[in-house]
């Protein structure tokens, strides 16, 4: 996954996008990147490796490095960026959001043109934004380059650019796959994936791009090169998990979709009579949290914390590239109250259930910890195809998600046929998948919140809404 945030302004903004970009840490661990145009020093460019360091600390001296009135900086899981890139268009610095499927195909055909080559990576791996680059250089304007991206490319891809002359255009995905609003303050405007990042640094919101829209910013104004499309499928998962609470997207805050989220599934659980006699309600931490007080407000059931993340040291539990010092550092930050778990039966909410591996040693913790009984519920149906778009995932096959392995065990490659079966937990196959993931994961019970319940609980319409993880429709 990725965020961006950028200004152009009649000011010195630097520490403003400094401080814009590293509210975004929490969509991206591997890299981290500024650019920033003066009128004096040009375009400039700095990238860290951010994995063992967190953004800020990393940056804190790009002060004494850089300047400028228009800047833009990105966190990223993937590519190092932005990138400073010379064309006959001009020079820029470029950053995106988003994942490019059809990378080998569209390459080829680059080289095969004769345009030109690539720096490659380890493994001859070319960097998705450089690609992008390329194909916006094929055309003779930004604004039918960027078009011209949007049409080719299989998956999605948000840009923001910087210009030498210190304007940023800023172009949402083809199908608004991923949000790009606009801040205004009296020097300039703001742009950026997380509304409470511009807000926190006193820019009112302006407007949200619309699909495929793309514009050039500068301080003295937004200029439209190309409008909307009609059509969007916007994620649904960025308001069931990786969008930040504070964050509004097409007018629906995060953290009110989560309350709504944990209602219904009280609702739904409350007309089944599932889960009776739960002493308290309590959320996985920290994004299943929300969801877990909606629940519980409906409920009637207490909410509580049984366990406690230490962060102060333990930051994040996924540093590591291994599995197993992942697993030691997520342990490590579980602090059990001991006084909220011995004897309790417990009704933990998470945002997902993914590939299980930390869910089922969380839950052999609490029963360490003395629990009499440990029910789950995830806020949202059963994942069961890996994201193709956004990369929010770490799983690289479909086989990596429990729901895919579970069916596998249960009937092998015919139950692929009836996914949509699986998920509905009022089927006997929906019934067989969460009795045997309840086995695996040492579960009292489990329910996954439905597709309908989700949809309801953001308040959008549901053709404008990407549920491919959950359904497979694109």
């Amino acid at each position: 996954m990725g965020g961006f945030f950028g200004i152009a302004s009649r000011r010195e903004c630097l520490a403003d996008v400094f401080f814009g970009t590293d509210y975004h840490s929490h969509l991206g661990t591997r890299r981290g990147g500024l650019a920033a145009y003066d009128p004096e020093r040009g375009l400039q460019r700095v990238i860290h490796n951010i994995e063992n360091s967190p953004f800020r600390t990393k940056f804190e001296h790009v002060f004494e490095e850089m300047s400028g009135t228009a800047a833009i900086g990105c966190i990223s899981d993937s590519d190092p960026q932005p990138l400073i890139i010379r064309s006959r268009l001009g020079i820029y610095a470029v950053a995106t959001v988003g994942a490019i499927n059809n990378a080998d195909k569209l390459i080829d055909t680059y080289l095969s043109d004769g345009m030109g080559h690539f720096n490659t990576m380890t493994g001859g791996v070319v960097n998705s934004t450089e690609l992008v680059a390329a194909l916006i250089g094929t055309r003779s304007t930004f604004a039918e380059g960027i078009r011209f991206v949007g049409e080719v490319i299989e998956g999605s891809m948000s840009i923001l650019l910087l210009r030498e002359n210190g304007n940023i255009i800023a172009a949402r995905d083809r199908l608004g796959r991923t949000p790009v609003l606009i801040g205004k303050n009296e020097d300039g405007y703001a742009v950026t994936f997380e509304s409470f990042a511009y807000e926190k640094l006193g820019y009112i919101a302006e407007r949200e791009l619309g699909p495929g829209e793309i514009v050039e910013l500068s301080p003295e104004g937004i200029t439209q090169l190309v409008e909307p499309g009609k059509e969007m499928r916007m994620c649904a998962f960025l308001w069931s998990y990786y969008g930040y609470p504070t964050s509004t997207y097409e007018g629906i805050n995060v953290e009110a979709m989560r309350y709504r989220n944990g209602a219904i599934m009280a609702e739904s659980d409350a007309a089944c009579g599932n889960a009776e006699g739960v002493d308290y309600v309590c959320g996985v931490p920290d994004s299943g949290t929300p969801h877990a007080i909606g629940y519980a407000n409906k409920s009637e059931a207490p909410f509580a914390r049984p366990f406690i993340k230490y962060t102060p040291t333990w930051s994040r539990s996924f540093l590591s590239s291994k599995q197993a010092e992942r697993r030691k550092v997520a342990r490590m930050k579980q602090m059990p109250v001991h006084d909220l778990i011995v004897d309790k039966n417990l009704l933990f909410v998470d945002d997902s259930i993914v590939r299980g591996t930390q869910l089922k040693e969380t839950v052999d913790f609490l029963y360490d910890s003395g629990a009499k009984s440990v029910h789950m519920r995830s806020a949202c149906p059963p994942i069961m195809y890996g994201c193709k778009y956004l990369n929010f995932s770490r799983a690289t096959s479909d086989m990596d998600l429990l729901a895919r392995r579970i069916i596998m065990e249960l009937e092998g490659e015919e139950g692929f046929s009836h996914i949509e079966e699986y998920s509905d937990g009022t089927t006997e196959r929906g019934k067989n998948l969460r009795r045997a993931i309840c086995e695996k994961l040492h579960f009292a019970s489990l329910e996954f919140q439905s597709l309908e319940g989700v949809i309801r609980a953001i308040g959008m319409e549901p053709c404008k809404l990407c549920t491919y993880c959950w359904n497979g429709k694109e």
